[in-house]
């Protein structure tokens, strides 16, 4: 797994949630992409190097669906829609 701001992470997508905004795309398109058919995300790097933190971490941020989310290897946690949350 790789880390994100010194936490070992893994990208999580919920297709079901995404509404194909392309922010996720926009932000790191060497992690993220979205699929021909309906514009939903593509996780092309589920386990991104450490150079692609921000990157990774503005993506779930910035989704309007909250369906990107960031789990942690050591403790099993999520970010993403609870992060947006807590900043509300």
């Amino acid at each position: 797994m790789s880390t994100v701001d010194g936490a070992r992470v893994r990208v999580v997508a919920d297709r079901s949630k995404c509404m194909g905004a392309g922010m996720c795309a926009l932000n790191a398109p060497e992690v993220f992409d979205q699929d021909e058919d309906e514009g939903l995300v593509v996780v092309l790097d589920a386990e991104p190097p450490a150079e692609r933190r921000f990157a990774v971490r503005d993506a779930v941020n910035l989704c309007p669906a909250s369906a990107i989310s960031l789990a942690g290897a050591e403790t099993g946690a999520e970010t993403g829609a609870e992060t947006k949350r807590a900043k509300e």
